[in-house]
Order: C-alpha cells, then sequence, then structure tokens
C-alpha cells in the first residue's frame, strides 16, 4: 500500500477509516459478498492489486474482523459483528448524495495538492485511477467527479486549461486551502462574506435638524439598512410638526437617532433595527392620523418589510 494511503489511513480512526480509505471499506463490502463473510487471504489478494496484510490487520485492531493465523501468518479473515455493523453503515452512506460529493471535492482536491502541487496542468480522469476515487466503498463516477470539479472551479480551488484532453491545475487559493487543513466545505464557508451593500444614504444625519448630511455605508451584514436610515431621517424632520407633549417629542427624537446610529454602523443587527422601528412605528400612532405621521408610518412599514 502507498505511503499516502497509509497516511491518510493512520490519521483517523474508527469508521471513519472506511471512509477515508477505498481499500479498506472495499475490503469490510466483499467480505459481506462471500459465504461465511469470510474469505483466506489467497481468494482476496486475486482481487486486490495492494499488499493485503495491512488492510487486515488495520481492521482487526478495529475489531471489524477476526484474522485467523497459521506459522506462516494471517491465512483468513472473516467478517465481525462489528464489521457487520459497519458495512450496514457504509451501504447506507453510499446512499448520501451530498456526502459522495463532499468527499470527491475533498478527495480530488488532497490528490491534485499532492500530485501537482506547483500549479502544473493535469488530465482529471487519472484521479479515478487511484485508491482516492472510492466513497464508502463504492466507486466514485465520471459525473460525480465532473461534478466536482465544477464546483472546485466555481470556487477558484482549480483552474481548467483549454487543452485536448481539457486539463486542471490547482490555483494559489487551492494551495492555501490545503495548507490550512480541514475540508473544501470549511474553506469556502470562511471565504464566503455576508452580502455587501454599498448604500448611498440621504439625510444619514437627518435626526438632528439643520446637521443633513450624505454619508455612504459599506457593510457586508447582508442588510440594506437604507430604508430605516431614511425613516430615522424623516422622523428627526416631522417631530416638532406633530403636536406631541414634549416628553413624547423628546422620546421619539431619541429613538429616531438610535435607530439611526444602527442602521448606520458597519453591521447593523436587524433585531435592534427591528426594536427600534417597532417604537417608532408606536410612537407615530399616538401622535394621531396626521399626514406627516401617516407617512411615516408607511416607511416604518416598508422598513420592517426588508427584514422579511
Amino acid at each position: 500500500m502507498s505511503a499516502q494511503l497509509e497516511a491518510t489511513v493512520s490519521a483517523v480512526s474508527g469508521s471513519e477509516v472506511t471512509e477515508s480509505s477505498g481499500y479498506l471499506a472495499r475490503l469490510l463490502l466483499l467480505l459481506d459478498t462471500r459465504t461465511g463473510r469470510g474469505a483466506s487471504m489467497e481468494q482476496i489478494e486475486q482481487e486486490f492489486q495492494e499488499n493485503l496484510a495491512p488492510l487486515a490487520l488495520q481492521l482487526e485492531q478495529r475489531g471489524m474482523v477476526r484474522a485467523l493465523r497459521a506459522g506462516s501468518g494471517l491465512y483468513a479473515i472473516h467478517l465481525s459483528d462489528e464489521g457487520l455493523v459497519e458495512v450496514h453503515r457504509l451501504k447506507e452512506l453510499q446512499k448520501n448524495r451530498a456526502a459522495r460529493l463532499r468527499h470527491t471535492m475533498d478527495a480530488f482536491h488532497r490528490w491534485l495538492f499532492d500530485t501537482v502541487g506547483d500549479q502544473k496542468p493535469v488530465d482529471p480522469v487519472l484521479f479515478l485511477d487511484t485508491p482516492w476515487s472510492f466513497f464508502a466503498g463504492a466507486v466514485i463516477t465520471d459525473s460525480e467527479l465532473h461534478e466536482a470539479l465544477g464546483y472546485l472551479s466555481e470556487h477558484q480551488l482549480i483552474k481548467y486549461i483549454e487543452t485536448e484532453p481539457v486539463t486542471v491545475a490547482i490555483t494559489p487559493q487551492g494551495v492555501s486551502c490545503a495548507l490550512a487543513g480541514g475540508n473544501v466545505q470549511d474553506h469556502v464557508n470562511r471565504q464566503r462574506p455576508g452580502t455587501t451593500y454599498n448604500n448611498f444614504l440621504p439625510n444619514a444625519q437627518g435626526v438632528i435638524i439643520g446637521e443633513q448630511q450624505n454619508v455612504t455605508q459599506n457593510n457586508t451584514a447582508g442588510i440594506d439598512p437604507s430604508a430605516f436610515v431614511q425613516l430615522a431621517g424623516y422622523v428627526g424632520q416631522i417631530s416638532s410638526t406633530l403636536g406631541m407633549p414634549d416628553p413624547d417629542r423628546v422620546k421619539l427624537e431619541r429613538v429616531a437617532q438610535e435607530l439611526h446610529d444602527e442602521a448606520t454602523s458597519p453591521n447593523p443587527e436587524p433585531g435592534r433595527m427591528r426594536q427600534f422601528t417597532t417604537q417608532v412605528k408606536t410612537m407615530l400612532l399616538g401622535a394621531g392620523a396626521t399626514a406627516a405621521a401617516q407617512v411615516g408610518l408607511q416607511m416604518a412599514e416598508q422598513a420592517l418589510g426588508t427584514l422579511v
């Protein structure tokens, strides 16, 4: 067995071993097809190109097979109860399309980095002839490989080279992903920012009468706060026209200022904007059915609607 495969297998334990090693999982599944769920080493070696003894010993260490020995060493192996349980798990796992795709992406990415980490192009179909090209003992298909390649390319971990046949090369970002450890999906999730809104916010200081300014905001919270900023500015402009008692007016302006401050922060928090907007809405309802108050209520509804 190759040193690369041995290193991979030794890095994991328990049932995860049979997911990371195509040979170990295939050996368990093969034994399950034999009468008595066992076979001689000679019989099995006819179907394995790799040295069978290390595989059998690893499975024996994990209690998944029972090994029979003679003076010359191992001569037969049989599935144990733990091995039968693992075979059932593997068969169920093979039906998990998302898990198959994740494994294919990770396995191909590792293989590509180990094979041509210097970013030279390589025919991706070569991967299908390696021990990495199995998932839970099942062969990875051409279509699964191409789907995985599409995902890796989309997230700039590999790039296609227009040759005949088409080849791929690992990108600098792909190298960084490999060196960081973990898996492809973890790397993609770390690299994926929230939606960035570049907002030109009119009247960003509108809650302070006479200090109207224009402010440009960049936020990565995945929220467009412009409707809340406009509401806060509008309330600041009309508060003195609503005929509210001074204590109520001061409270309304304070809440509008808090809404403005939250909405123009680098990362507006939806819960706080909802809270302040609801308070503004309640106070505008209490101000009576003036035209100015009604416009403010409509603005508040529209702003809250953006959070749904």
